[in-house]
């Protein structure tokens, strides 16, 4: 089994690179169909916006890391980027690449639990595709299991990890109920399309968005089913909502003090909650000094999210814990494959000489001894291989590199004159 894999993410390359490399689902199948012609016999390729990777068991020992990358460029048609801009791995630190993936602490926000629904994905395109077989489906059995265990076991993926989500935190620590609250986002960019869709999952009924370009508030508005305002007039409806979110890229204030204060008396001063995501400030910062309003700006929002993220490095050590356990999973698991049917094809052998000499020496027995015969006969190799294949079982648990195992079987076949190829192809399969 000839394992390798490439990436290229957010360690190796710049976010214009790995969006240029960035996958759609019918761009995968094509791919997909393209290594399967002759370079993978199967694989898994995994695209999000910080990553794109290969990963699969060659056709051949011909087939190189240049091999992969060259027909994901060539998918693309993208130039400029050179090998040096993949991670690469073979053999065995390609599972694990996979286990610390599928985990989120190899992601850019460590704990990211996005990652292992979007491998998931990844798998049941390549099943879909008849690109998963043997050695992959074991490989994703075993890292389905493990990103559970990491959200269950470990608190790797809990706490806002970024300013969306840290705002949205934020709001539900003063507020209780969500479902009773009206919302405006102002800018629907990638952080305020996030912070709207956080609001919306967090129970939000009442939610509104406005945009400069009101053709992109109106696109992300039918998919979230919320009112839009256009830009120009947004003000005129600032006293109907509860809390206000801004995360525009306004160079200047686009809410005043004094538009605040209109907007209080307006609301006959019931509590309003400001929270100014946006660099630099969308809304001047005088107005945490009006009462009944609650200001927060990205300054505090970013306290909380360096206070989720040291919490989630600390619990690193854990989620490594069981990575570590599930690799020696699939390590017994892999030496099995090798162990199991060596003791096959020892038994047989030895079966197929006492069943020999049994037949050559029958007739020398009466009717009533050539049964007694079979069962001693019989009773005397399980006996003969009881030691052996209690010694073989434990080259399953054994940590020696697959080089050495392979070389301590090869040895016991060569001396019982055994060959597993034929079982070995079953595997293969």
């Amino acid at each position: 089994m000839n394992l390798i894999g490439v990436s290229i993410n957010h360690r190796t390359a710049s976010v214009e690179l790995r969006e240029s490399l960035k996958l759609s689902t019918e761009e995968i199948v094509k791919l997909i169909n393209s290594l399967k012609q002759s370079l993978l016999k199967e694989g898994l390729i995994i695209s999000t916006c910080n990553r794109t990777e290969i990963i699969g068991i060659t056709v051949s020992e011909s087939v190189t890391f240049d091999s992969l990358i060259s027909e994901l460029l060539n998918l693309k048609s993208v130039d400029g980027i050179s090998s040096e801009s993949f991670e690469k791995f073979k053999s065995f630190s390609v599972i694990e690449h996979i286990f610390r993936l599928v985990t989120g602490i190899d992601s850019m926000l460590i704990g990211d639990n996005q990652i292992f629904k979007q491998v998931k994905e990844s798998f049941q395109i390549s099943d879909e595709n008849n690109f998963i077989g043997f050695y992959l489906k074991k490989i994703m059995d075993f890292s389905l299991r493990i990103g559970k265990r990491a959200i269950t076991e470990t608190a790797i993926s809990e706490g806002a990890v970024t300013v969306s989500f840290a705002a949205v935190q934020l709001i539900e620590k003063i507020f209780a109920n969500l479902s009773k609250k009206s919302v405006l986002v102002i800018g629907t960019g990638e952080t305020g399309e996030i912070a709207a869709k956080h609001l919306r999952d967090r129970g939000v009924v009442r939610l509104a968005l406005t945009n400069r370009t009101f053709e992109k508030a109106e696109k992300l508005a039918k998919e979230l089913n919320t009112a839009v305002f256009p830009f120009d007039n947004f003000k005129e409806h600032l006293h109907k909502f509860d809390i206000i979110v801004s995360a525009t890229g306004s160079q200047d204030f686009i809410l005043s003090k004094s538009d605040i204060e209109k907007t209080m008396k307006k609301r006959n001063y019931e509590s309003l909650v400001i929270v100014d995501i946006a660099v630099p400030r969308d809304i001047d910062p005088d107005c945490r000094n009006l009462e009944n309003v609650f200001y927060n700006d990205i300054d505090s929002l970013n306290i909380i999210v360096e206070q989720n993220l040291s919490k989630r490095r600390n619990e690193i050590p854990k989620v490594e814990k069981i990575i570590k356990e599930e690799l020696n999973g699939f390590t017994e698991w892999l030496n099995s494959l090798q162990v199991s049917p060596i003791i096959k094809a020892l038994r047989e052998k030895f079966e197929a000489i006492r069943s020999e000499e049994v037949q050559n020496n029958i007739n020398r027995f009466s009717n009533e001894d050539k049964e007694k015969l079979e069962i001693v006969t019989k009773k005397i190799i399980n006996k003969i291989l009881h030691n052996p294949t209690i010694e073989l079982k434990k080259f399953a648990n054994d940590e020696s590199t697959q080089d050495l195992i392979r070389i301590k079987l090869s040895v016991i076949q060569e001396i019982f004159g055994i060959n597993t190829v034929k079982e070995q192809e079953k595997f293969e399969a």
